[in-house]
């Protein structure tokens, strides 16, 4: 099935492993929240156990360096697009409201990007991430 729109993940490519796992599951959450159509129905076994719903639609994982990070952030905003953002100072927090404040004490061209979470129209994302490797 081919959707109209597209969800994409961009992590910074020199972080450890676990930070980049960390950062996309942290951005994945805040796409599910972009918009109600992201998410589809629950799940169900065979023995009538229920599961969470999760997106719809495949999340595509990219990898880039903070230049190529920096540049797709900058888009992304000149798009409009619905983008949830992961900066360096998260990593020394402990708890929502002081990411929120990490984040807000920032211009956003001054933002230290560990990664991107993005959701919109295909070809706007795909625009986006123009140039951006798949994760490997």
């Amino acid at each position: 099935m081919r959707f109209d729109t597209k969800i994409a993940v961009v992590v910074r490519a020199d972080l450890a492993v676990w930070q980049r796992l960390n950062v996309t599951s942290y951005l994945a959450s805040g796409v599910a929240h972009a918009r109600d159509e992201t998410i589809g129905d629950p799940y169900e076994d065979g023995s009538g156990n229920r599961y969470l719903a999760m997106f719809r639609q495949p999340v595509l994982v990219f990898e880039a360096d903070a230049a190529g990070l920096a540049r797709a952030h900058a888009r992304a905003l000149g798009r409009g697009l619905a983008t949830a953002v992961y900066t360096d100072e998260l990593f020394a927090t402990d708890h929502d409201a002081a990411n929120r404040a990490a984040v807000r004490a920032v211009e956003a061209e001054k933002l230290s990007l560990a990664g991107l979470g993005l959701y919109g129209p295909r070809n706007a994302v795909d625009r986006v991430t123009k140039g951006l490797s798949l994760h490997g």
